[in-house]
């Protein structure tokens, strides 16, 4: 079993992968192996909706949306890690899942999930709330933990002195491994993931 971890900062060692590997070690803790997949600091295109997916993922291939999808195809849950910047995740991990799920949510559907949000102070919530939406247009329970996924830093290093922050990661992270055996016992056992409608898209509101 496997967690793949996207981080959503163009920073590769700052606070947000400090509280990403915080999870992912707990997570090996739980017999469940981890990588985090750095979103880096290079040109991210927007999603422009011109509904050329393919097989793959997203149309366009100049960037590494469509390896993160390759990557999350196979693995059994899913954690995104964004900084805040004015109170709001950052514009490219935005850019980024705008046209992981456009593209290829179905494939994501009963993958156990979480998002991870950094802050200096404030914003957490609602960054945090920004990233959830995207599990719950995908069928993608939702993991949770003893307070929100948030932790505090502003210099690098600093969110490794969050103690609550850092205790709430290891325990999102013991949840989503509940999660994510809990289903693929149900699997072994017999028990099928839900059937799903589709077909009915309502465009106006009566």
């Amino acid at each position: 079993m496997k967690v793949l971890m996207l981080n959503g900062s163009a920073k590769t060692n700052g606070n947000t992968m400090i509280a990403l590997t915080e999870v992912g070690e707990q997570l090996k803790k739980e017999g469940i192996d981890y990588e985090i997949f750095q979103i880096g600091g290079g040109s991210i295109r927007d999603c422009i909706g011109c509904q050329r997916c393919t097989d793959k993922g997203c149309v366009f291939e100049d960037d590494s949306v469509n390896e993160f999808i390759a990557k999350l195809k196979e693995a059994d849950g899913l954690v995104i890690g964004t900084p805040v910047y004015y109170a709001h995740p950052s514009g490219r991990i935005l850019s980024f899942l705008d046209r992981v799920f456009y593209s290829s949510s179905a494939c994501f559907a009963f993958k156990p999930a979480a998002s991870v949000a950094i802050a200096r102070r404030g914003g957490t919530t609602a960054s945090f709330d920004v990233l959830n939406k995207y599990f719950g247009i995908s069928q993608m329970p939702v993991a949770g933990s003893t307070y929100w996924n948030i932790a505090h830093g502003t210099v690098p290093g600093e969110a490794s002195e969050d103690p609550e922050g850092m205790q709430t990661m290891r325990n999102l992270a013991r949840n989503l491994a509940w999660m994510i055996k809990c289903i693929q016992a149900g699997r072994d056992a017999g028990i099928p993931d839900p059937a799903t409608e589709a077909g009915a898209r309502t465009n106006f509101v009566r």
